[in-house]
């Protein structure tokens, strides 16, 4: 029941609460033109105003009209001209800082004839109806005004004069991506011409007429500049097409229609209200749009203040609420723009952020920094924190709840308990069940209490309170305000779905049912040593397949200096990130208990002892002993500060987890109070940084730890409701195209209870939308939620052997190639998907050799197309092309099948050409062995009689390899026995580490004296190291570096093979 019964309210949300699309639909083909015509009728319907301007002359003169309407002041020449080159138009500024102007400085100063000064303000933020909205279509910029080439564009939105929010239309049947991929031609070709009034454009709208998408030019402008930086090596990133967002109501519905998206996004109100007040510029120059989800959850608590505080209701459960948004929807940003809104009010004194850990409250600092400097002051101690509280400047506090705690304990009757407060709790779920609640809540007199969570307590979940009436987080907060959950959030794209594998490791293994007694005899034998080490053995064997590393790469920006940034206080030392190129994900595996863990910890290590081919980086945190199965399901809060709970022979144990981690990272840590805390940030970090490949934890990182590499958890523990939907929730962060689920791996029966909690934090259809679809749904094709038919992987094989034959020499016309590269594209797709089922293997339908072909086939395409957009002879369609690029890279081509054909071309005694060709367009079609292809040819070139071409290959490389590498290290002087080591660890982990001090114990002493010439031979030496890593990587060969090579022999040609069809000398017949 809500505790507000409001007859008639004015408030005009931004986003409607719920819509009902127009029903009437025109039946017969629409143009663009059309589409266009019928855009911009409702538009004016909706109180807009149409201006026939299409020269950049008639924009600066009605720009001029519009700021003297809203100033109140004519403008004389002299004047106009002064302001328009220095405030408005100058030369020197653009993207970032015209977005500054509108987001944050939006009064520019005047300097009159008269020598005196004026405000003039280009968009008004406090009242938004002061501000003319106008719509003007077909504009022109062309060469004349410095273009690259002529464009005309199709929509702009006029506010005072500046355009805002641009539209690019297609017709109807047309994919939206093409408006998209216009939008960053014009980015490219003409934004910026002229007076560059164009820079102004904060939001973008896509549209072709069915689907409707906006964005803000932060994803524009990084589009282009990801393209321009890094030509073919971009996955997904949050600039690109795929961050695009959808519009919808407030029940999360999305608003696809180009006519229901008018009436709702462009009614006056809503955009005015999203470019003034829901538009985010970061410390970082990025422009965040918030999402209709986020926008409503914060109107809604900014309006309960406002209604509560009319009604004096303050102080009590009826001026708060909470806000269920599912783990990973971007809480941080809402509760930042809520907390903003709320300090601005004028009888609101001040916000508190409450957060529930340490490390959380120096990530929150660090995000609200994000968002805006200084906007919000943090606290390293309860000291600080009263001053705070007692400062009338300090408007917006982030704190824990101990710190809170202790000051409430400690300032009885102190006089910040009669302010007006705004506490906004995060993750609420948990602070709800302590003491902490009721003593907030008997202290401060006017407060107004508020709590996000991604996983609520109901009736159902509810454990035992200490205080029965604050029970679950309705009773505690009061109405639910606002819902997102996670099936919302996995509709939308903003998380991945889970993949969820159950594995037998007992005979006897029911399900696990919530009434069965977990007794201690059932848990002894989940630590038999049998089972134990079949579960290590499970994932040493597994690890590759599910994290795929080794065999999957990408680019991800690493941070460089991990242990200064643990061991310094928050903030102190700068992160220094750079881009790399890393191989797969990493790992959590969860277990029950201490004990549990420590065996686990010590099976891995004998394990890997014995097959040093599957050594993997191992740690281990916890800080006490968690009691077993919380009733509640909520995860137990492991101290990261202290480990004085431990008993002595875990306390023994950890110290030995924590030297064996200091021996791998050159570290210093132990489990003493600060130090204990610095090993908590440095293991946080590294698992960001994937420099870990699995954390074994108990309760630890289970919550509320974001690491986008992270795509496994292995799960040895009972988990349930909250602690398993938070628990899986750390999977499923989205990362690039690679990355398209979250990998849970249980070795318990966790099924009912996983099917119970994805209904509960869902809904009852959770299930599937939230877990991937089996095998056989892919392999064969299946019937989506929504009721769209989805082709499987064998449907998708048959089209390609149909419509594209290999036998063809190529493939004609611009709409075929188009086609085809889709088809290819959602074929990679899929087995990428695929690759991670057992039973894939055997069923992929194509042969090595065909996949080759249609491999080079798709490579030579985007070579081609590339040519021709650069060129500038690209038509609209090539726009539209989307190449898997980080997908090819993925479907390796291994040395086995060229060596098979090396093979078949000895057979012949070196006659048959035809194989030399086929080695060729082998090697063309993998982007990983282009790299290695001289290699491969002077071997080609020199083969002789041999009975074995693998183990003669295998000599080749040691020797080929030895001889670089010892070139190298004579060149660049490094420590023999150190590089070898280091290239052990590389060629084992399938990626080259520059990161940590690994690379400076190769490095020849240097004088101390010898100036800045350190950092710069580091780079050389690991540009060297890099390119040798490439070359080598993957072909076979002796796996240790450290044992000294047998010289080889190998008859070698003066010239390589040249790989076409002619005899060749060197070549021995017989």
């Amino acid at each position: 029941m809500p505790y507000f019964n409001i007859v008639a309210e004015t408030n005009e949300n931004t986003v409607v609460t719920e819509y009902e699309p127009v029903k009437v639909r025109a039946d017969q083909y629409q143009s663009e033109a059309a589409l266009e015509k019928e855009f911009i009728r409702m538009l004016c319907d909706q109180g807009y105003e149409y201006l026939s301007i299409h020269t950049e002359k008639d924009l600066i003169a009605n720009l001029r009209t519009k700021l003297e309407e809203l100033n109140n002041y004519k403008f004389t020449d002299t004047e106009w001209h002064q302001f328009f080159h220095s405030a408005v138009a100058n030369p020197n500024e653009h993207i970032v800082e015209k977005t500054r102007k509108i987001q944050e400085d939006n009064v520019q100063v005047l300097k009159r004839d008269d020598g005196s000064s004026k405000n003039i303000t280009l968009i008004d933020k406090q009242n938004i109806h002061n501000n003319r909205l106008q719509v003007i279509n077909q504009y022109v910029i062309g060469k004349e005004d410095g273009a690259s080439y002529d464009n005309r564009y199709d929509v702009t939105v006029l506010v005072n004069g500046l355009p805002l929010v641009h539209i690019e239309l297609k017709r109807r049947g047309v994919a939206i991506r093409e408006a998209f991929n216009q939008i960053n031609r014009y980015q490219r070709d003409s934004f910026w011409a002229g007076c560059g009034l164009y820079e102004y454009v904060q939001i973008f709208v896509i549209s072709n007429g069915t689907n409707t998408k906006y964005y803000s030019n932060s994803t524009r402008f990084n589009a282009i500049k990801d393209a321009n930086a890094s030509e073919g090596k971009k996955g997904k990133t949050s600039n690109s097409f795929e961050f695009t967002s959808f519009w919808a109501d407030a029940n999360n519905r999305v608003i696809p229609d180009l006519i229901d998206f008018t009436k709702t996004f462009f009614a006056k109100h809503s955009i005015l209200n999203i470019l003034t007040k829901y538009c985010i510029f970061t410390s970082e120059n990025m422009l965040m749009v918030m999402r209709p989800y986020q926008i409503t959850a914060t109107e809604r608590i900014i309006n309960r203040i406002e209604i509560a505080n009319n009604y004096k209701k303050y102080g009590s459960i009826e001026g708060g609420g909470y806000i269920w948004h599912t783990t990973g929807s971007g809480k941080t940003l809402t509760s930042f723009k809520t907390a903003r809104q709320a300090s601005y009010l004028p009888f609101i004194d001040k916000v508190l952020f409450v957060v529930d850990r340490k490390d959380l409250d120096y990530q929150t600092m660090k995000e609200y920094d994000r968002f805006e400097k200084g906007a919000a002051n943090s606290n390293t101690s309860t000291a600080i924190l009263k001053k705070q509280l007692e400062n009338p400047n300090a408007r917006i506090i982030i704190t824990t709840i101990q710190k809170l705690a202790t000051f409430i304990k400690k300032n009885p009757g102190h006089e910040v308990y009669q302010k007006h407060v705004v506490i906004i709790f995060d993750e609420c779920h948990r602070s709800q069940f302590g003491d902490m609640h009721t003593a907030i809540v008997k202290n401060f007199k006017k407060y107004h209490l508020f709590g996000f969570t991604g996983t609520p307590i109901f009736s159902v979940n509810a454990g035992r309170a200490k205080n029965p009436e604050f029970f679950t987080t309705e009773q505690t907060f009061g109405d639910q305000l606002h819902t997102y959950t996670i099936v919302d959030a996995i509709n939308d794209k903003n998380v991945l779905p889970f993949r969820v594998d159950y594995i037998k490791t007992m005979d006897v293994e029911e399900d696990i049912d919530d009434e069965m007694v977990w007794d201690i005899n059932r848990e002894k034998a989940m630590m038999a040593p049998q089972r134990i080490s079949l579960v290590t053995k499970y994932i040493l064997d597994h690890f590759d397949q599910k994290t795929y590393r080794g065999d999957k790469t990408y680019v991800y920006s690493t941070l460089m200096n991990v242990a200064e940034v643990a061991s310094a206080d928050r903030g102190a030392v700068e992160e220094i990130k750079q881009k790399q190129r890393v191989s797969g994900f990493n790992s959590i595996f969860a277990v029950a208990s201490v004990p549990m863990a420590k065996l686990y910890y010590e099976e891995f290590k004998k394990q890997m002892t014995a097959e040093p081919t599957k050594k993997l980086r191992i740690a281990t945190i916890f800080s006490y002993g968690a009691n077993e199965e919380e009733s509640d399901g909520i995860l137990d809060e492991e101290n990261s500060e202290d480990t004085s709970a431990l008993d002595k022979p875990s306390r023994d144990f950890l110290e030995d987890a924590i030297k064996d981690y200091n021996e791998m990272f050159h570290t210093n840590y132990d489990t003493s109070s600060d130090k204990f805390q610095n090993y908590y940030k440095d293991v946080s970090l590294r698992m960001k940084n994937k420099e870990l490949d699995l954390l074994i934890v108990v309760n630890m990182f289970l919550t509320g730890f974001d690491a986008t590499t992270l795509n496994t958890l292995w799960v040895d523990k009972n988990l349930k409701m909250h602690g398993l939907i938070q628990a899986f929730s750390r999977t499923n962060r989205i990362l690039n195209s690679i990355k398209t689920f979250g990998n849970i791996v249980c070795f318990r029966n966790l099924q009912k209870r996983v099917d119970s909690a994805i209904s509960l934090f869902g809904d009852k259809n959770a299930g599937g939308i939230v877990l991937l679809n089996s095998f056989k749904d892919y392999y064969y094709g299946y019937e989506s939620v929504d009721g769209k038919q989805m082709p499987g992987y064998a449907d998708m094989m048959e089209e390609l052997e149909e419509k594209f034959l290999l036998s063809e020499p190529q493939i004609i016309g611009e709409q075929n190639q188009k086609d085809f590269i889709s088809l290819f594209g959602a074929i990679l797709r899929m087995r990428n998907l695929l690759s991670s089922f057992d039973e894939f293997a055997g069923k992929e339908l194509i042969t090595e050799r065909d996949l080759q072909d249609y491999l080079g086939r798709y490579q030579d395409l985007r070579d081609e197309w590339k040519r021709k957009r650069e060129q500038g002879e690209s038509t609209d369609i090539i726009d539209d092309i989307i190449f898997e690029v980080e997908l090819i890279k993925q479907i390796e081509i291994n040395i086995d099948y060229i060596l098979m054909l090396v093979k078949k071309y000895h057979d012949t005694h070196c006659e048959d050409k035809e194989v030399l060709i086929t080695i060729n367009k082998a090697i063309d079609a993998s982007p990983e062995l282009r790299s290695k292809k001289a290699l491969i040819e002077t071997f080609i070139a020199g083969i002789n009689e041999a009975d074995d071409i693998v183990a003669e290959w295998h000599d080749y490389v040691v020797a080929k390899r030895e001889e670089d590498l010892g070139n190298i290290i004579k060149e660049e002087r490094l420590k023999p026995e150190e590089t070898r080591k280091f290239l052990e660890n590389a060629f084992r982990d399938g990626e080259i580490k520059t990161a940590g001090t690994d690379i400076d114990k190769l490095m020849p002493p240097v004088s101390r004296f010898g100036g800045g010439k350190r950092a710069e031979k580091k780079q050389g030496v690991i540009s060297k190291l890099k390119t040798f890593f490439e070359k080598y990587f993957g072909i076979g060969g002796s796996a240790s570096f450290t044992e000294e090579q047998k010289p080889f022999t190998h008859n070698t040609s003066s010239e390589p093979a040249l790989m076409v069809a002619e005899d060749k000398a060197p070549y021995n017949t017989k």
